[in-house]
This record gives structure tokens, sequence and C-alpha cells, in this order.
């Protein structure tokens, strides 16, 4: 590296204006760990030619790195402000997904409309902007941009794209156009299995929305066993997961809680309400929901969670996790929400980075979470047990044994909210809870009934559910179902 660097350093006292010599400088700088002086020089070049994507992704990059995804974001929308940048479809899409990683849908959203008045043509940013849309509430345009790309090109069949058709609304009518063209996807001669099983899901979805059961359990069947043979996902190595974090000793150490920094945690099972009580949560003031964030279970790895964890890489684990929860744009909140859910595998580790932290146990009826996760396609591996009942059911106890394990352990931190109390009495529920973690009360202009949850980017399967008004259609909803999928009734009714 150090030859390079003088040779690099050589070619610029011959050639100072080089634009790519210098973009080259700029990658030693931040390989060599100088950040702030690579993204000076970055910034410097894009000063002189704001077009310059070369410049453009890896600053974005690097920004994304720290966790200042707004100023990533405020790159990027620069570069693609002109349309020549736009007219690349390939950028742009480079630039959505980049943008989608760092949870700017609203950004992506932008630059796609751009590249998609440069490129109308182009199925793949119609894709794409129908995914970001959907994921902002913006339903009806995401819908006509899923129908392009359908109408335009073959592979948006494996594009997950009927899946968020269905996810756009709820149908109303077994006569709605969508039963028909999820029913032609189906018997398409080349489709891979698993856009098979998507519509399979996508048409099980449709038939709970009009009450037809007995048909969505046949599609949800089908889904799921195409999606169990082609999952990753392994019980013998989460069981072992599981026992290690039993047998763990306790953290012996932790670090300083911080003045202007409390994370809330929401763990528990999947489809059991976080969504929705996150959403809610985040109207009071000087709160700030992050979505399901990554990183304890990425932070866990290299933290040796088992009694004598050394407390220098807790601080930087509790520092990084800092970073990209603050990240560039809430310098004033105070609280921040993680809910994903599955972080109920490191509760030792989340107050140990962090002792003033607040675990909300989202808890729902044993048939209801179970009969959703197994109505639901997801896209993540680490939700392989989902189409499966036997695996539902050995999660869903691993996930009581480990919660009564935190809540021995640490009594004081955590604090259980039903589902079904949660939409019977939605004010009251949310009220209780702020109360204990000691948010701000809202203004009384604020208060009042709660007929829907704040125009949020929602990213998880509850993207139209957590929009609409808070109901308990859901509770009870396994009793529509018992007759069609009698593994519902093998599980416990609590």
């Amino acid at each position: 590296m150090v030859s390079a660097e003088a040779t690099l350093a050589q070619a610029l006292m011959d050639h100072p204006a080089s634009v790519e010599l210098r973009r080259a400088q700029a990658g030693v700088l931040q390989r060599t760990q100088r950040a702030a002086e690579a993204e000076a020089l970055l910034r410097e070049l894009l000063a002189q030619d704001p077009t310059d994507t070369a410049a453009a992704f890896p600053l974005a990059g690097m920004l994304k790195e720290q966790g200042r995804m707004a100023s990533a974001a405020s790159t990027l929308r620069a570069c693609f402000a002109e349309a020549s940048n736009c007219r690349d479809a390939n950028l742009a899409i480079r630039a959505l997904e980049l943008l989608d990683n760092c949870e700017r849908k609203a950004d992506a959203a932008a630059i796609a409309k751009s590249a998609i008045a440069e490129n109308p043509d182009d199925p793949r940013l119609h894709a794409y902007a129908g995914m970001l849309q959907i994921q902002l509430g913006e339903f009806e345009s995401a819908r006509q941009h899923y129908l392009f790309a359908l109408r335009h090109d073959e592979r948006a069949w494996e594009w997950h794209v009927p899946i968020g058709l269905s996810s756009a609304q709820r149908y109303a009518s077994g006569g709605h156009p969508d039963f028909g063209l999820f029913r032609e996807g189906l018997k398409r001669k080349v489709l891979p299995e698993k856009a098979g099983a998507e519509l399979h899901f996508a048409l099980g979805k449709a038939h709970d929305d009009i009450g037809d059961y007995q048909e969505a359990a046949r599609h949800f069947r089908e889904g799921n066993a195409i999606a169990h043979r082609l999952t990753k996902w392994s019980r013998r190595d989460w069981r072992r997961s599981v026992e290690a974090r039993l047998a763990a000793k306790p953290l012996q150490q932790g670090v300083e809680p911080s003045a202007n920094f409390t994370p809330i945690f929401f763990i528990g099972m999947p489809r059991s309400g976080t969504t929705l009580l996150a959403e809610l949560l985040s109207r009071y003031p000087l709160v700030c929901n992050r979505g399901e964030l990554p990183w304890i279970a990425d932070l866990a790895e290299p933290v040796a969670l088992n009694g004598h964890t050394d407390r220098s890489m807790l601080h930087r684990a509790a520092a990084i996790y800092t970073a990209q929860s603050r990240q560039d744009d809430a310098e004033d909140v105070h609280w921040f929400l993680d809910k994903q859910p599955l972080n109920f595998r490191y509760v030792d580790l989340m107050l140990a980075m962090f002792p003033d932290a607040k675990i909300v146990h989202c808890l729902r009826g044993t048939r209801d979470t179970a009969l959703s996760l197994w109505a639901q396609c997801f896209l993540e591996d680490i939700q392989g047990y989902s189409y499966d009942f036997d695996d539902i059911a050995w999660v869903m106890r691993d996930e009581s044994r480990l919660t009564a394990h935190w809540r021995l352990c640490y009594p004081q931190a955590i604090r259980d909210v039903r589902y079904e109390e949660l939409v019977a009495d939605a004010m009251t529920v949310v009220a209780e809870l702020a109360a204990w973690i000691g948010l701000p009360p809202l203004a009384t202009s604020e208060r009042g009934d709660v007929p829907a949850t704040p125009a949020s980017v929602i990213s998880t399967a509850s993207l139209w559910q957590a929009r609409q008004p808070v109901h308990s259609r859901p509770v009870g909803r396994w009793k529509h179902y018992a007759p069609h999928v009698p593994e519902l009734l093998r599980l416990p009714n609590h």
C-alpha cells in the first residue's frame, strides 16, 4: 500500500488536475482509515462536477457506513438531479438500491420518478418504483407501476410483484382482476419455484380478504410447502443457538448510561403487533422510529456473550449502534425505537450496552400469531421457520423460554404489551407504556382517538394494516381457518 501511495502521489504531482487520479487517491484514503480526508476529496470532485457518479457512489457508501444516511441521500439526490445520469437506468437502479438499504425510501422514490421520466419503458424501474411507493403508503401509484412491470417483462413475475400487488389493498370481491392475474401467473410454463410460492401467498391473501378461507388456506398451504423446501433455515441450528444463549453466563460488565440516547427495543414473535405499537409510540415527542434494525444481531457475533465480555468491545458496539440509530437527521431526539422482534435472543447484550434501555415484549394469541406467520411470504432467511407449523411451535416455545429467562435477570427493564389489549384500547395501552418509558406527554392537540398511525415508511409485512384505523378484526382470526388448517388446534390457545 505504501508503494502504491507513493506511485499515486508522484502521478498526482505530474498530473494534479487528473480526476481519475484524485478518485483513486480518495479510494486509498478510505482504505487506510482516513475517512475525513477521503470525504473532503470526494466532495471537492463533486463540487467541480455534480454529475460525477464515480465520486458520488463511493462517498454515499462511506456515509452509509458511518450512519449518515441523510447525507448519503442528499449526495445521490444531487448527483441524479441531472437528467444525464437518470438516462442510465443501470446507474439509477444502483442508486435506488443503495438508498433503499439506507432506508431512504422517499429519496429513492424521487430518483426512480426522474429515471422513469427518462426511461418510461423500463420495467425494472417501474418495479422498483412500485416497491418503494408501497412502503411509503402510495398504494395506487405502486399498483400502476407493478402492473406496468408485469405487462412489459416476463421476469417481473420473479421480482416480488404479485406479493406487492396483493399487499397494496384489501380486496372486496373475487371479481377483482388481480385474482385472474395471479391464476394466470401460476399457469406459466417457466416459473421459478420461489415465484410460484409468492403467487400462492398472493392468492391466499386475496381470498382471505373476501372471506373465502377454504381457498385461502389451500393457497397458503401450497405456498408454504414450496417455501419450506427452499428455505435455508435449520431447526437444529436454531435450537443450538437458543440453548447456547440460555446457558451463557450473565454479562459481568456494562457501559455507562447515555444522557441523551435511550433505545426502546420491541421483542417477541413477528406478527405480534410490533409495527403497530411502534407506529403509535412514534407520535410522542423526542421519539424516532427506526424500524427493524439489523445491528443487534450483527454486533452480537463479535462480542463474546458469555460472562466476561471485554468492556472496550461493548463500548465499541454501543457506539456503532448509537451512530446507526441516531444517524444524521435526529440530533434532538432522545428515544429511538428498534422493532426487530427477534432481538429477544440478545436482551443481555442490549442492556449491557444501554443500561437504561426499555424492552417492550409484544404478545399475541398463539394461534393467531402462528396463522399470521404461516400466511406471510417472508423474504428473509431468518424467517424460514414460518413455513412449517412444527417449526413455528419450536420458535414460539424458545421465544417464551428466553424471554422468561431475561425477565428473571432484568425484571425492571421488561414490560409486556398484549396485542388484543392494544387493538381494544390503543389510547390507554400506549399512554401507559409511554408513562413507563418516561416519554413526555403528547400535546393536547394530539390527543383523542387513534384513527390511524402516522404516515411513515413501513417496510415490513404490516405495511398496509399498520396504516389503517386500529381495529380488533384480526383477534380470533384463527377460528376461520381451524376447519381447513387443523394444525392450529395442536397449538395451545393462549
